[in-house]
């Protein structure tokens, strides 16, 4: 039976309900009138608290919010989580093209990143932790990433062993939820580095992370080379020196590999949740579009959720980082704000900071975010003005801060085993001296 009708929640009241109509392929959203009253506003920006009326954005693009309100496509998963639903599809012998926006919404049900939930949920699946065996798992992402025809066919064919069919069903469980086009899970981990499922609350002792799987994308179009969870281990390192706020990283190996791993922010150690808004959600600021928002922007999006003064000058560390350390995949997925159970906004902990470059890339061989209407060739007199977004602020410490913590990438690199020809060939795209200070 095909849905077309959500209930959304949050920490355990309900939000509101999302319609689907199948022949507009399109949503609509209507709050309910308790939780207009309790004053929680999920989406200010776009979606703001307002009794009798429906939101329906059919204006945005198709192909990023599939649809649905912005503050609710965010909670779909990207690439590999829709390759890996789509491989569920196939074993349950149903059309992928059948399936709406709302039945993806449903089968995250309450495993989506952040605080929104949905009901009624489909394959809910397991409400237990239980151990997880990596090297099975990073076994079958390779085999998505590799051939995602011949993976759904086997698994839709029944040509999987038990043991198959059992790390499947694990990855089915915690490899949809996280978004992004990396194949990666959401676990459980303790200090002594055991792993377990995450899309539930931890047992005691462990803690909820995000893993990214390390397997060569091969000739698919999602994922990284093989070895990139080394290389975002070091920049995570710098991230740190660099003054920016960004939650615990790990490396755990396996076997010739090494996995990223990063503590999420939005789950606390007991498990509660934090609600989650992309600035592609909030501001409704298609990520797929590069140089179409500009770092600018992003200050009036942090002005009106009220964001403090240390938010703006994080934001701003954030931006002198990603240029100097040549990260030219900082799109408006990968920033976030945060809301508490008392409705506060906050910026999120950096994610996803990396370097990325690639000359014939329409995506990454200039920024996705411009800076004083610039993609590329920034220079110091671009910084500065750009720090004219916060009154009374003098850019020149987090600069200098952010260029001594890059500078140390080299060490950082080789200590996190990544190879010397890629340590070198990294150094040289990193603009530490900009030109015209």
């Amino acid at each position: 039976m095909v849905a077309n009708t959500a209930r959304v929640s949050l920490w355990g009241n309900p939000v509101g309900a999302l319609v689907w109509d199948d022949e507009k392929r399109i949503g609509s959203f209507e709050y309910f009138p308790e939780f207009i009253g309790g004053g929680l506003e999920i989406a200010p920006l776009t979606m703001p608290l307002s009794a009798g009326t429906i939101y329906t954005f059919p204006g945005l693009n198709p192909d990023v919010y599939k649809g649905l309100p912005a503050c609710l496509s965010d909670s779909l998963p990207d690439d590999f989580g829709n390759a890996l639903i789509d491989a569920w599809l196939a074993r349950e012998g149903r059309d992928k093209a059948s399936f709406s926006s709302v039945e993806r919404l449903l089968y995250t049900g309450h495993r989506a990143m952040g605080a929104l939930e949905y009901d009624p949920a489909i394959n809910g699946g397991s409400r237990q932790s239980v151990p997880v065996e990596l090297e099975s798992l990073v076994k079958l992402a390779g085999e998505v990433l590799s051939d995602r025809e011949s993976f759904t066919a086997r698994l839709s064919g029944g040509s999987t062993s038990p043991q198959e069919r059992d790390a499947m069903h694990r990855l089915f469980q915690i490899g949809t939820s996280a978004g992004g086009a990396r194949p990666k899970a959401v676990i459980a981990m303790n200090e002594r580095g055991d792993i377990r499922s995450g899309q539930v609350p931890a047992p005691e002792g462990f803690t909820h992370w995000l893993l990214k799987f390390d397997v060569d994308k091969g000739a698919s179009s999602l994922g990284d080379p093989l070895g990139f969870g080394r290389i975002e281990y070091a920049y995570s390192e710098l991230v740190k020196l660099a003054g920016i706020d960004m939650t615990e990283c790990r490396l755990i190996q396996e076997n010739e590999r090494a996995h990223f791993c990063t503590r999420r922010f939005d789950r606390t150690d007991e498990g509660e949740k934090f609600h989650v808004q992309t600035l592609c959600a909030l501001a409704h600021a298609d990520f797929t579009k590069p140089g179409a928002f500009s770092y600018e922007e992003g200050f009036q999006v942090l002005r009106r959720l009220k964001l403090a003064r240390a938010d703006a000058i994080e934001f701003y560390r954030r931006m002198v980082f990603n240029v100097m350390g040549c990260n030219n995949d900082d799109h408006t997925k990968n920033f976030s704000a945060s809301m508490d159970q008392t409705g506060e906004w906050v910026l999120s902990p950096a994610y996803d900071v990396a370097w990325s470059y690639r000359a014939d890339s329409p995506w990454v061989s200039s920024h996705q975010m411009s800076i004083n209407g610039k993609r590329e060739g920034f220079t110091f007199a671009d910084l500065r003005e750009v720090a004219k977004q916060i009154g009374r602020f003098n850019p020149e410490p987090v600069i200098e801060q952010v260029r001594e913590a890059i500078k140390l990438w080299p060490e950082h690199a080789a200590a996190a085993g990544v190879r010397e020809e890629v340590i070198f060939g990294i150094s040289r795209t990193q603009p530490l001296d900009l030109k015209a200070r």
